[in-house]
């Protein structure tokens, strides 16, 4: 087996990797967007409670719960950073909360994770940095940890926000 990345049109409560990962707030309370999806789709009160359980998360880190009722086995709650103009360690952070995730999926035996497109709704991320860090830290993480197999998938509900991942991943390969 060997690493993949790939983008598709994909809800990601639907996805079927070991992993999905939420777009987290630090606090990991039910939001709205990928987020209140999510929760809503796993069950709001066993997500919520489990999540208190965990009491918060940094920004640029991660935590992990499990699932409940969707059809993966783990949710890793990514906290990304709001956009600040990308002089206030952004960059770095947004770096770190996919490196967390990665980190998060292998020592929990997984080998198969759909990521959101973090910060790039709500919190206001320009989507091309977003998809130029997204991919740079997956394909880092993958290079360093070759030994342990890791195929991602990220779910994008729009062909505009996917078209421009498509061309960041193949300017990427090389």
């Amino acid at each position: 087996m060997e690493n993949t990345i790939e983008i598709k049109m994909l809800d990601i409560t639907k996805a079927t990797t070991d992993c999905i990962v939420n777009a987290a707030n630090s606090g990991l309370w039910a939001g709205g967007g990928v987020c209140g999806a999510i929760f809503r789709a796993a069950g709001m009160n066993e997500l919520q409670a489990a999540c208190n359980a965990i009491g918060g998360c940094e920004t640029g880190s991660a935590a992990i719960t499990p699932a409940f009722e969707l059809p993966c086995k783990y949710i890793i709650h990514a906290v990304g950073p709001q956009w600040h103009g990308g002089k206030n360690g952004e960059p770095e952070q947004l770096y770190g909360c996919y490196q967390k995730s990665m980190e998060l999926v292998r020592e929990n035996g997984c080998h198969s994770v759909t990521f959101p497109l973090i910060s790039a709704g709500i919190f206001g991320y320009p989507l091309k940095d977003a998809w130029s860090v997204a991919i740079r830290s997956v394909r880092d993480f993958q290079q360093a940890n070759a030994d342990y197999p890791i195929n991602v998938t990220f779910a994008v509900i729009d062909e505009r926000i996917g078209s421009v991942g498509k061309q960041i991943l193949h300017e990427s390969v090389g």
